[in-house]
This record gives structure tokens, sequence and C-alpha cells, in this order.
């Protein structure tokens, strides 16, 4: 089986190329000769992960998958949910949108927040979805160098590190990312 899956972000390819089976060989968009911004304009995570699917299966006629992944934090109302990776603007700079966050909770001794990705799924015509949950909290400032995005401030529920500090591994095994694959890895597995 072939799949593309639906994204430009070369640590979340890293990520699921980890836990896909080596049956499934996995296309980026660069192998597909996609180099364009695939659009993002629905305004809840499932939205986005359904368009992004879609579109590259409307364009380019492969069966895909597209994730969308939004960090949901209790004392901001779910923000930033899924504004994410533009939290702090459009420039997407995980640093600014790190502090931004730090800022906006600095009063707040409420730190409960969850990781949730949401998987589309587009095969034979037919769309499908999985959703990865993580609970956690927010730190209150940075800590370790592996991973992306908000990984240095936040800590899954029982753990003492950030995902910035635990492996690759042990990441996609707790994580939501992780949680959301193994689903689409069933799935498959089963058809």
């Amino acid at each position: 089986m072939q799949l593309v899956f639906a994204t430009n972000n070369l640590n979340k390819l890293k990520e699921v190329q980890s836990l896909i089976p080596k049956n499934i060989k996995l296309l980026s968009l660069e192998d597909i000769g996609c180099f364009e911004d695939v659009p993002e304009t629905q305004d809840t995570i499932e939205g986005n992960a359904l368009q992004k699917a879609a579109y590259i299966k409307t364009h380019y006629g492969y069966d895909c998958f597209a994730d969308d992944t939004g960090l949901e934090v209790d004392a901001l109302d779910g923000a930033p949910g899924v504004y994410s990776a533009r939290y702090a603007g459009e420039q997407r700079s995980s640093e600014d949108n790190i502090q931004k966050l730090l800022e906006n909770l600095k009063d707040s001794s409420n730190r409960k927040a969850q990781f949730k990705t949401v998987i589309a799924l587009e095969l034979h015509g037919v769309q499908h979805q999985f959703t990865g949950i993580c609970k956690g909290e927010i730190t209150y400032g940075k800590s370790g160098e592996n991973g992306f995005g908000y990984d240095p401030i936040f800590r899954a529920e029982g753990y003492q590190k950030t995902f910035a500090e635990i492996a690759l591994d042990e990441k996609n095994r707790i994580g939501h990312r992780g949680k959301a694959v193994n689903q689409l890895v069933d799935f498959l597995n089963r058809i």
C-alpha cells in the first residue's frame, strides 16, 4: 500500500514514519510534486485535517492522510486550539508561540492542557477520522531540546519531563499523534 502524508512539517513526517509499518510506503508532499501550502482554513482541528486530505486527493489523485494538531489550554478556554501553529502570528514561530502562551498563563495556577491530533484518511473515495489526545499541563518555563512546537513546555500526565526531554519513541507511545497514528495503522491492517 502507498499513502501520501499531507504535511510539509518534516518533524511530523519523521514522527509518523517511525510509527508506520514497512508494508505501507509513505510518500511526502515533495515526493508527489506538491510544493504549495495545502489550505488550512477551517475553524476546527477536524475540519483542517479533512480539508487537507481532500485537497491532495482532489488535486493530485493519491490516497492520503493529513493531520491537524492543536494545544488546548483549560485556562484559555481551549486556546490556542486550531490556531496553535499561528498563535503568535502568521510567521509560525514556535518560540513566539511559546512566549505568548507563557505570558497569557503567567497569572494562572490552572496549567491543565491537552494536545489533540485528528488524522483524516482519504482512501478509495471514503474519508475516515482518527483522534489522539494526550492530557497534561503547561510548565512555567521551557525545558528540553527534543521535539518541536510546544514540546518544551508540555508535560504529559504522570510524567516529570516535558515532551522535549523524552525520546521520540516514548513520545510516540504516550503522545497525541502516536495515539492517532496507531488507530490509523490498526484500521489499515484490518482492510
